[in-house]
């Protein structure tokens, strides 16, 4: 899995590409640490290049948008589509996130 990340005015933007699961869902942890180091506290998450998405991966991402929660901060989503929307759907997630069609929306949003 690789990350992206880019400063957009406020928010902290992340690409995030290949697949997301038990082998990597460890990597996913530690950027969401450095973000809250870092006092991010808008993290526009674009998952356009994520390929594939497993149950610990989910777990990950829950993970991380309760503790940038806790700091005060969140976690949008943008870009799903395919496979990962499809597990969104299924899973809830996209009742619990915001999630918006483009980098752009949810910036504004």
């Amino acid at each position: 899995m690789d990350f992206n990340n880019t400063k957009n005015g406020d928010a902290l933007v992340v690409i995030v590409s290949g697949r997301m699961d038990a082998i990597t869902a460890s990597e996913f942890d530690a950027q969401c640490q450095s973000w809250i180091e870092k006092s991010e506290t808008k993290v526009v998450i674009d998952l356009s290049g994520l390929e594939y998405i497993s149950s610990a991966g989910l777990r990950s991402i829950l993970s991380a948008a309760k503790k940038m929660k806790g700091a005060q901060g969140e976690l949008l989503f943008c870009g799903l589509s395919g496979m990962v929307e499809e597990v969104f759907n299924v899973s809830g997630f996209a009742a619990m996130f915001k999630i918006y069609s483009t980098t752009e929306a949810a910036l504004a949003g």
